[in-house]
């Protein structure tokens, strides 16, 4: 796919996904009764739902980051069901799964499970950025334990913008940036103490050096008046 192809692609993703999920919270929590159907990539197979799924990528086409696949799960059946695995098929990638904080990767019956974002369960492709590519429409996978496997096509798009809150949380910071803040401020500030006539006697400089000299002439001196 060429890349003015790939740019349309994704802007036609982000106004989908903003006009779906506007949708979805004007109709409130029964969207899925309403059968509101957002233009993101979407199916069913049995009682399972698959809606707005998405991957998202490193915001940097340098980086060897993991990416992140974004999608809530309806399950309109009788008994739970437990969210297995994610794979990309024919790239070897399989994500890693980890639930929410103080949940499970269960969906009950009439409920969901809703897949990145805050407080939410997360699923992680490590280092992806040579296995899907931004402007595609990747085959994903998600195996159920008692559905099996349910497959769409999901656009992957980066962590930009609208997505950055629902891509993945380890994003490499930039290359020098820790090293700016640290060593600037040394020096300064104690060339402009050392011998200033207010400085208190026996204290230290912002630096951290002993205020040499001043506290010791002012001694001599009273020492002087004394005799």
């Amino acid at each position: 796919m060429s890349s003015s192809l790939r740019r349309g692609a994704l802007a036609a993703v982000v106004t989908a996904f903003s006009i779906a999920s506007l949708a979805a919270c004007g109709a409130g929590h029964n969207a899925q009764t309403l059968e509101i159907k957002p233009d993101n990539a979407a199916t069913h197979v049995g009682d399972i739902k698959v809606q707005n799924a998405i991957v998202i990528t490193q915001p940097d086409l340098e980086s060897t980051g993991p990416a992140a696949v974004s999608a809530t799960l309806f399950n309109s059946g009788k008994s739970a069901e437990t969210l297995e695995s994610i794979t990309l098929p024919g790239t070897g990638k399989t994500a890693e799964l980890k639930p929410a904080k103080g949940g499970s990767l269960s969906i009950p019956p009439g409920g969901s499970l809703i897949l990145g974002g805050k407080d939410n369960a997360t699923a992680m492709l490590p280092s992806s950025r040579e296995a899907v590519q931004d402007g595609n429409a990747q085959k994903v996978t998600f195996t159920l334990s008692k559905t099996g496997a349910v497959s769409l096509r999901a656009f992957v798009v980066p962590a930009e913008h609208y997505f950055k809150e629902w891509g993945p949380s380890e994003v490499p910071a930039a290359p020098g940036a820790s090293s700016s803040p640290s060593g600037s401020p040394t020096g300064s500030p104690a060339e402009g103490a050392s011998g200033a006539p207010e400085s208190p006697a026996g204290g230290e400089t912002p630096g951290g050096h002993e205020a040499s000299g001043t506290p010791t002439d002012a001694a001599s001196a009273s020492a002087g008046a004394g005799h």
